[in-house]
């Protein structure tokens, strides 16, 4: 049984730590009316809750929850990504153009939706339990039987992915996120000599060692601006550079070999 809307409110105001006033002013509310839809002695207007989640920055998938809560239709579509038109073509078009580099589009939980051919060098050796039901990509990278050994900078790189675990879990309040974190934790942890990682002065890149040679890659993350669809405002495309000047030239050389 869902809790009620104004339960659920109260809950995401706390968790953006945003006292009632705040709230209040800044979704043109009295305070008194916010507090009476908290205690349940109001029911918000789809117009009222529209404003109190988007001050609160709530997800769009659980925004369909409280209008739900509420007693509404939700108001966000949730479509798979072969579907979302001029979406897809601009996910494609980043995968494409970002060649010679891995780059991949991924859901809020991390898994795999798109990927380039770069990408897909570094996922072959990945084995099928780590591919079923689909690949995630944080599982790959830290699982023991993924691309955890092959990891120069394991224990930083294990640090860095449960911190933005647990980012994204304090942003969204997903249960799944929270048994994704659980697992990864529960990963062995790497062993205590490992070297220090090379000061770059920027970014923390991953190290990654390849039969190819050893990479040094630095990542960034692209979301889509004012989404209005659930599956567009969970993508998140995450594009890999070369660090140094061997890395390019190794990511250069392995897609010459395809050409």
């Amino acid at each position: 049984m869902s809790s009620p809307v104004g339960t659920l409110l109260r809950q995401w105001r706390q968790r953006r730590r945003r006292s009632q006033l705040d709230l209040a002013l800044a979704a043109e509310l009295s305070a008194r009316h916010l507090s009476f839809v908290e205690t349940g002695r109001a029911n918000p207007s789809p117009a009222v809750l529209g404003r109190l989640c988007a001050e609160l920055d709530v997800p769009l998938r659980e925004r369909n929850a409280l209008y739900l809560a509420a007693g509404f239709a939700p108001v966000h579509t949730e479509r798979p990504l072969d579907d979302l038109g001029a979406v897809r073509a601009a996910v494609e078009a980043i995968l494409t153009g970002h060649e010679p580099n891995p780059a991949v589009a991924v859901n809020a939980h991390w898994d795999l939706l798109a990927g380039n051919r770069a990408m897909a060098r570094f996922l072959t050796g990945i084995p099928r339990q780590l591919r079923e039901p689909r690949v995630n990509m944080l599982r790959a990278t830290l699982h023991p039987d993924g691309l955890a050994s092959q990891l120069r900078n394991h224990a930083h790189w294990r640090e860095h992915t449960l911190r933005r675990v647990r980012r994204q879990l304090d942003r969204s309040a997903d249960p799944e996120l929270a048994g994704l974190l659980h697992e990864l934790a529960s990963y062995p942890a790497p062993e205590p000599d490992e070297e220090p990682v090379p000061d770059t002065g920027l970014v923390t890149p991953m190290l990654l060692g390849t039969e190819a040679g050893e990479l040094s890659l630095l990542y960034a993350v692209t979301v889509f601006g004012s989404p209005r669809d659930v599956a567009t405002d969970e993508i998140a495309i995450e594009t890999f550079f070369p660090a140094d000047e061997a890395t390019r030239d190794i990511l250069a050389a392995l897609a010459a070999t395809e050409q």
